[in-house]
């Protein structure tokens, strides 16, 4: 089927990256499969992710229709842009609609995105992951892409204004070997197997970050086990 809103959204994306100069280190796009379905599973700390996360699946030649609360779908400007892009909307107070459209979707052979930790991390930790994205895989029969990100919580991220300077931003993104569940295996052993394969990618990702806070009143963006005034994980949650 044509993608007539996809591809011009993701230029316009790529014009955004250009313009603000964002010095992009991507690794391990090969692991994205170039047909098929597959859950891709992302770490989140910004509220760009969504876009950085389906940058990682272009060199694929593939498009990811994530899954994003319901409300985005309700906003006059977001809302059309996301359903024409097929990504697949989520009630939290009734999630069996999205599951079922997520896994109509990876049975027809799409990428579908999901940020199991369910909310964007205020301490840049990896969080406790919900079950979900493990359950899909399982029910549809296809693998598991865990990705990592670091640097985009410094252009927006929760409980901070969206920074869009020409300010050259180092951004990284880690992108591991797909995990296929067995799906006789119990789903909440394989969510752990798969949060510690994004945990080794976010540590990765974080050791080849080029960039360190310019001051003390900078190292907000950091883990406070980095060195960082990010709330450690307890207190942020």
């Amino acid at each position: 089927m044509a993608e007539f809103v996809y591809p011009p959204v993701i230029a316009a994306a790529r014009a955004m990256f250009k313009a603000l100069d964002l010095r992009f280190d991507i690794d391990g796009t090969e692991h994205v499969p170039r047909r098929g379905g597959a859950v891709l599973v992302s770490n989140h700390i910004s509220y760009l992710d969504f876009v950085f996360a389906g940058f990682a699946a272009r060199p694929a030649k593939r498009l990811v229709r994530f899954m994003a609360k319901d409300s985005v779908f309700r906003h006059r400007l977001s809302g059309p842009l996301m359903r024409a892009m097929k990504h697949i909307p989520v009630d939290r107070a009734e999630g069996e609609a999205a599951f079922a459209h997520a896994l109509r979707a990876l049975r027809a052979g799409e990428i579908v995105g999901v940020f199991p930790e369910a909310t964007i991390s205020e301490s840049f930790t990896l969080g406790k992951f919900k079950t979900g994205a493990t359950r899909m895989a399982q029910q549809a029969g296809v693998p598991m892409l865990p990705v990592a990100l670091w640097g985009t919580q410094r252009l927006w991220t929760k409980g901070r204004k969206r920074d869009l300077r020409r300010n050259h931003v180092p951004i990284t993104i880690r992108v591991g070997a797909p995990i296929t569940p067995d799906p006789a295996e119990p789903a909440l052993r394989v969510t752990r197997r798969l949060r510690e394969r994004v945990q080794e990618l976010l540590e990765a990702a974080q050791r080849a970050y080029p960039a360190k806070p310019k001051c003390a009143e900078d190292a907000w963006w950091l883990p406070a086990h980095l060195g960082g005034t990010a709330p450690p994980p307890a207190t942020a949650r």
